[in-house]
């Protein structure tokens, strides 16, 4: 993963005990009500992917325990990971594409609740994405997925100074290709000769981008997207969901639509106006369908990549949002597949390998900015200009949040409404409650390293290395499927 230059190691800040009579007139832990959204405190624990599921992306009794975990620790609300919105493939990530899921995320609904003893609120977070594909050895692409044209070709007797290549046959163009590759500056030459899209397929394997209007399914995305959306969002509101949210942030389809990189060219891209098109228009259709019911979204205030989006823009989107009667508006950083690392072959791009990917998951390994609150000036500047507009959608903070006095005075200082905390909350699910009830001397604190985003590169169950060892010979502990961790914290 990529570290700033010359970072160094941060300690974590010490944590203070608060007493009762603080947390009870706070503002973490008071109410919050603004149109369909009601909550009893500030507290959201945000989407993970913890990898639960199946292949198929049901409900199973991990997912079950793993956000049963969350809820005893009562917090204001969860958010239950992406959630697919099709019926493709895509690993043990759970899916809502059809009315086979709806029983078990019923279940999920019911354990959460019970769990909290109705404390918390349950919402589900809907995403889409578009293929990738691991990387392939240079022969293979080469052999099955190179697309000989006219330019490549142009570029390629340049190269060799023989202008007998516009005769030659396919299948011997590449295997003048496959030759090239072998050498040892391969990568520098192949990055003259082949388009940047080519380029990029053969290092980092094959991704769709929203760009590919080539392409009949992804040309058809704002006629099917709404749509897809829309049915997932009477699935959510069926079995029980609180509330949804959409998910327009990081590298995924929504993303991407709304990102300054989005060159298409059927309307929905290039400027502000037609880059926030489709992600309205889903909301519009889940909002004519499901009426008086908690949608809001998570969305980028910076995507930290080469041209991307900035937090001028990002203030519009959400301005739009707002204007569009959104219900709470999440705001993330980052975590991009512009900039990530090259994989192994035999392995897929992370997207959040690169410095965009630090930027949303920060660890101790920092810069003068240090690890924590890198994503509040961000953040306090949208929540700004929706107050100059009078427009009161709550914002949700999140980023390196660690502790009472850190969320309380994003509070105080009206930089943000919702206090979202994932990796604390991982390390010690129980935290807020904590808190709440004086016990703050015993909370388990995050030690900021991304151990467990690490395990999620590797689609791995997620686990904390603070307490995934704890206690594994217990017979009520849940293990992950190598037998070696415990799958919930004690």
């Amino acid at each position: 993963m990529w570290t700033p230059e010359n970072a160094i190691k941060y300690p974590i800040p010490t944590l203070k005990t608060i007493d009762t009579h603080t947390t009870t007139q706070s503002l973490l832990f008071s109410p919050i009500q603004y149109q369909n959204l009601s909550l009893k405190q500030r507290t959201w624990v945000p989407a993970m992917v913890p990898w639960r599921s199946n292949l198929k992306g049901e409900v199973t009794q991990d997912v079950i325990a793993w956000y049963q975990r969350f809820a005893k620790g009562k917090p204001g609300a969860i958010v239950i990971e992406a959630t697919g919105i099709r019926e493709v493939e895509s690993g043990p990530l759970l899916r809502i594409s059809s009315d086979h899921y709806l029983d078990g995320l019923t279940q999920l609904v019911h354990a959460v609740k019970e769990a909290s003893e109705g404390e918390t609120k349950i919402f589900i977070q809907l995403i889409d994405f578009l293929q990738i594909k691991k990387r392939v050895e240079a022969q293979r692409f080469f052999e099955r997925f190179i697309h000989i044209d006219q330019a490549l070709i142009h570029r390629l007797s340049q190269y060799l100074q023989d202008d007998s290549i516009y005769l030659l046959p396919k299948a011997e163009i590449i295997q003048k290709l496959i030759f090239i590759s072998e050498q040892n500056d391969a990568e520098e030459k192949l990055k003259e000769m082949l388009s940047p899209k080519q380029y990029r397929d053969l290092y980092w394997g094959y991704r769709e981008e929203i760009n590919d209007e080539h392409l009949a399914h992804i040309q058809q995305l704002p006629t099917q997207l709404p749509q897809l959306f829309g049915q997932a969002g009477i699935r959510a509101k069926k079995a029980g969901f609180d509330g949804i949210e959409l998910h327009y942030a990081h590298a995924y389809t929504m993303a991407s639509f709304l990102s300054a990189t989005n060159q298409r060219k059927d309307g929905y891209g290039s400027s502000l106006e037609n880059r926030i098109k489709l992600p309205l228009e889903i909301y519009h259709t889940l909002r004519s369908q499901l009426g008086d019911y908690p949608i809001g979204c998570r969305f980028l205030g910076e995507e930290i990549i080469a041209g991307g989006t900035q937090v001028e823009e990002s203030s519009f989107f959400a301005q739009e949002f707002a204007k569009a009667g959104m219900d709470f508006l999440s705001v993330s950083r980052g975590g991009k597949f512009d900039d990530a690392m090259k994989p192994k072959v035999g392995q897929s791009a992370y997207p959040y390998t690169g410095q965009s990917g630090y930027e949303c998951m920060p660890t101790v390994y920092s810069d003068q900015k240090g690890p924590f609150g890198r994503n509040l000036q961000t953040v306090a500047t949208i929540k700004q200009k929706l107050k100059a507009l009078h427009l009161d959608t709550p914002v949700i903070y999140a980023g390196g949040i660690h502790a009472f006095e850190q969320a309380e005075g994003i509070l105080i200082d009206q930089k943000a409404d919702i206090i979202a905390s994932a990796r604390q909350s991982l390390a010690d699910p129980d935290w807020w409650l904590k808190i709440k009830t004086g016990k703050s001397d015993q909370i388990r604190q995050c030690q900021f390293t991304n151990y467990c985003e690490a395990l999620d590169q590797h689609h791995k169950q997620v686990t904390c290395r603070l307490w995934d060892k704890i206690g594994l010979d217990q017979n009520d502990v849940r293990l992950s499927n190598d037998g070696k961790r415990r799958l919930e914290a004690p």
